[in-house]
């Protein structure tokens, strides 16, 4: 099939599916869910292209950009809450808190990421070697949590764990070519900082004084990201991420809240492309995963539950007024993931050129997640799903 009309029909696939999450709709709340997760995505994908094989993968090779894209406007939609007014005003003690929180889960996920590649190795085959990199992306992208409207202390928490997990991640990817490391950070740095100044000097001259033109500038500049990070072999969501947090940092009022709804607006139909597409594309993977990734969501769920019960009133007098089991709208940050942790290890497998086996575990790691998520009192059903 032609590329164009492959894109065409995994694009109205895409909005297809994600109209059943609206409210119009009634279904049971354990679909929403699952729909949230973007598991119904991928499996659109493998029907369409393994399976039927109505979506020729070589032609679908040709859409990968469009992957790279996916995961920047994600990265973006992140980075999008780094504005630098917030960022400053985050005291040393709620970055204790952050790392008390966020640094077990990540290092307690790492080393079982490794000791199971290694006592399994079809896993450290499917995975990729070597194994440090890949744990540590499997780690961070573990680590991050789901932002949410809801209260102060949910929302700030999930956005330190994600900031912590993105970090692992960058630093994975770093790892994973050790000799141009430092190239890799360093145009990283420069690229994100330099595309989301052009955004900012746009608009203080005010050439983006419309809504829409604003939005056509962030689309060209997140698109410019993601197509410089696809060529030079760098991670599309840090990138972007970084974009975002300086153009929504320096912009103009008016201008930010344009390109924010923007980036709300598009998240959910380009997150579902993006995994029917990735779905299209996969390989057949071990059925170890099928075992590895519940092990690994369990264990970050236990491990935050226990820094949350018994470590944090030893460093915030704040949660010593909180009751046994964490408020609701906090448990559910915590045990919460979506799209940004999907999108993180996809772009590690986008960087190998191995596409499938980062991406289905932290999928079916966030699945067995929200499965926990049911679970009282661990947390408390969640009410609106982060991707729609």
């Amino acid at each position: 099939m032609h590329p164009v009309l492959a894109l065409a029909l995994v694009i109205l696939a895409g909005i297809g599916v994600t109209r059943l999450s609206r409210p119009a709709f009634r279904h049971p709340a354990l679909l929403t869910d699952l729909i949230a997760t973007g598991v119904p995505f991928l499996l659109l994908g493998l029907l369409l292209g393994p399976g039927l094989g109505v979506i020729d993968a070589e032609g679908l090779r040709m859409l990968e950009p469009l992957i790279v894209l996916a995961i920047g406007w994600t990265g973006a939609v992140f980075g999008a809450h780094l504005e630098w007014r917030m960022v400053r005003r985050i005291s040393a003690r709620t970055w204790l808190v952050g790392a008390t929180l966020a640094l077990p889960v990540l290092v307690v996920t790492t080393v079982m990421a490794v000791t199971v590649a290694r006592a399994l190795p079809p896993l450290a085959e499917v995975w990729g070697r070597p194994l440090l990199p890949a744990a540590l992306v499997l780690g961070g992208a573990l680590t991050t949590a789901a932002s949410q409207r809801g209260p102060r202390l949910g929302r700030r928490n999930a956005l330190l764990d994600t900031a912590f997990g993105a970090g692992a991640v960058t630093l994975g990817v770093a790892l994973y070519h050790p000799h141009v490391a430092l190239r890799s950070l360093a145009l990283t740095l420069v690229a994100g900082l330099a595309l989301g100044g052009l955004f900012v000097a746009l608009a203080r001259n005010e050439l983006l004084s419309e809504p829409r033109d604003a939005g056509i500038a962030a689309f060209a500049v997140i698109l410019c990201g993601a197509g410089f990070s696809y060529v030079a072999g760098l991670s599309p969501f840090v990138l972007c991420g970084l974009e975002a947090a300086v153009f929504m940092s320096f912009s103009p009022a008016t201008v930010r809240r344009a390109v924010a709804g923007l980036l709300s607006r598009c998240e959910g139909p380009l997150y579902a492309t993006f995994l029917i597409v990735a779905g299209a594309l996969l390989r057949p993977l071990t059925a170890w995963l099928l075992l590895a990734a519940p092990v690994l969501a369990l264990l970050r769920v236990l491990v935050r539950w226990v820094t949350v019960r018994f470590g944090l009133d030893q460093v915030d007098p704040v949660w010593r007024s909180l009751p046994f089991a964490p408020p609701p709208a906090f448990a559910h940050s915590v045990i919460r993931q979506g799209a940004t942790a999907v999108a993180l290890a996809a772009g590690f497998d986008l960087i190998r050129g191995a596409p499938g086996p980062m991406l289905v575990t932290v999928l079916v790691s966030v699945m067995a997640a929200d499965a926990l998520a049911l679970v009282h009192p661990l947390t408390a059903r969640p009410r609106p799903a982060e991707v729609t």
